[in-house]
């Protein structure tokens, strides 16, 4: 990813949009270009893809394969991811409806979780799940909130409301990728349920959970929106599961398939020892890219590379987004809230005293504003950045230029390119 146009700089590409960016950074400022390293016979091919979900299907942890289950169930519910995330649901569908193959397609509904996303296209959905899987025969739903019931309360009092077609089906299946997330610890298991599927109601107490210091990527023990989020699995029911581990290229390298709880946390495991990463020293300067699309659709979902990174630079330090944003704020609430921060300590406290979703990002980017220093590299307006209390850029050199200028000649600087990828934090 990085090279040496010259002896003193390294030009770094980093994912914008469905392009690329560049930067160059003096090379004796440069401490480390962060790439995620994918492990030894990881896949490169549709086919090396094919093997990676095929292996997976055919050996499950913790429960029959899954046409076993099919057999007596009578109808079928696939949960998969909206398109605000990169999980390549075309990718493993087919050969997740064909353990399916058992029911008739009319009895197979897939269900994009959608949680507290916006809705979505035809066009959108059609690309989702792919041409075959959609002229298939099978029904294929965006979640719609009026058709939730109340299932339970959880012990933390989540009032679990969940999407009626998936609790009507006799056999529920969830997907997903898994990847850090940035108060539920990682993305992926029980996820596709709670938030996925579930009403604004249930999910805002679980979401309500993310003030507590636990609540962290990288946690798991202990964080207790993602103890939530696992008891509201149990609860409402899931009879398996399949996640997926992605590279920088949003490949499947890696599978896992089977029980809602221990598949997930073997895909943790193996998703952490590459993807969990410290340095040394806290940099002064980092500069981070989401990955690019869908990742930075817009401001609400790139607000999780910031999240990934923070622990990176030091305080008072500087973090330069990267990240296209075409879909601007990207959620109603959020931009309302980024609207009022007339400085970042009143969404701090407003967030303590008045838990709303969308609210919930706009003060962990007020947190972080009030740590450091952030640029952003983006389509926004720069007014609009400007009262966003962040610095805006037209490209990514400027950007840099004016925080080597900020730090000093000495300024230690780290590149993140794929940040939605990796959380990295100063030892």
């Amino acid at each position: 990813m990085g090279e040496a146009p010259g002896r003193d700089t390294v030009r770094v590409e980093l994912p914008t949009g469905r392009g690329t960016t560049t930067v160059h950074v003096p090379r004796a400022n440069l401490l480390w270009v962060v790439e995620p390293c994918s492990p030894a016979g990881a896949a490169t091919t549709a086919a090396d893809e094919a093997a990676v979900v095929a292996s997976a299907l055919a050996a499950p942890i913790g429960t029959p394969r899954l046409a076993e289950l099919a057999a007596d169930a009578g109808s079928a519910a696939v949960v998969i991811s909206d398109v605000t995330r990169p999980c390549p649901s075309y990718r493993f569908l087919p050969a997740l409806l064909e353990e399916l193959s058992a029911l008739p397609a009319e009895r197979v509904t897939v269900i994009c979780a959608l949680g507290g996303h916006r809705p979505q296209s035809e066009e959108e959905r059609r690309r989702l799940v792919g041409d075959a899987v959609w002229e298939s025969g099978v029904r294929i739903v965006d979640l719609d909130h009026v058709l939730c019931r109340p299932v339970a309360t959880t012990s933390r009092g989540t009032p679990l409301e969940v999407y009626g077609p998936y609790l009507d089906a006799g056999l529920r299946v969830c997907t997903g990728n898994i990847e850090f997330h940035y108060f539920a610890g990682y993305s992926g298991g029980a996820k596709a349920v709670m938030p996925g599927i579930c009403s604004p109601a249930a999910i805002q107490p679980n979401h309500s959970m993310m003030l507590d210091s636990q609540a962290k990527a990288g946690i798991l023990e202990g964080n207790p929106v993602r103890e939530d989020i696992d008891e509201a699995g149990s609860l409402v029911g899931i009879d398996f599961l399949l996640n997926v581990v992605l590279d920088e290229s949003k490949t499947i390298v890696d599978a896992v398939a089977g029980h809602y709880l221990e598949a997930h946390r073997e895909g943790v495991r193996r998703y952490a020892a590459r993807f969990d990463l410290t340095i040394e020293t806290p940099a002064d300067i980092v500069v981070a890219s989401t990955g690019g699309h869908p990742k930075d659709l817009n401001l609400y979902q790139a607000q999780k590379t910031l999240d990934n990174v923070g622990g990176a630079v030091r305080p008072g330090g500087t973090i330069i987004l990267v990240a296209a944003c075409p879909e601007g704020f990207g959620q109603s609430v959020f931009e309302s809230w980024m609207a009022d921060m007339s400085e970042p300590r009143v969404l701090i406290e407003r967030i303590r005293e008045e838990f709303v979703l969308g609210g919930h990002k706009a003060a962990a980017i007020a947190g972080l504003l009030s740590e450091v220093e952030v640029s952003l590299v983006s389509e926004f307006p720069a007014g609009t950045v400007e009262r966003m209390h962040m610095r805006p850029f037209d490209d990514a050199d400027a950007a840099l230029a004016a925080a080597l200028e900020r730090h000093g000649p000495g300024a230690r600087v780290l590149v993140v390119p794929y940040g939605n990828r990796v959380s990295v934090s100063g030892g």
